[in-house]
């Protein structure tokens, strides 16, 4: 059984047991939350929403807080000795699916 779920703007394809990780969501490590439901598939039947499936549940558990790889943006304007260089560490947040009803 899989669903596809939304978060952050994104869609994810997840199963229970799964860990994710997702936009940085502000929640304390150990907090349950609730995602939305867009599709259900359990093998032979398949459930779609429009967009949201009612009804439909999948619950996962913070279990950790981070920051992913570093970056470089490297900015300039040619023969203008102008120059500037930045790094950027894009926040996230890991979930595991505990359970999709």
């Amino acid at each position: 059984m899989f669903a596809v779920v939304q978060t952050g703007g994104k869609q994810y394809k997840v199963s229970v047991g799964q860990e994710i990780s997702v936009e940085k969501i502000e929640r304390n490590v150990g907090d349950k939350i609730k995602l939305d439901v867009l599709m259900i598939c359990d093998g032979e039947n398949v459930k779609a929403g429009n967009p949201i499936l009612s009804g439909a549940v999948c619950e996962a558990e913070v279990v950790e807080h981070g920051k992913g790889d570093k970056i470089v943006v490297f900015k300039y304007k040619a023969k203008k000795n102008e120059r500037k260089k930045q790094g950027h560490r894009q926040p996230y947040t890991k979930i595991k699916i505990t359970a999709i009803k």
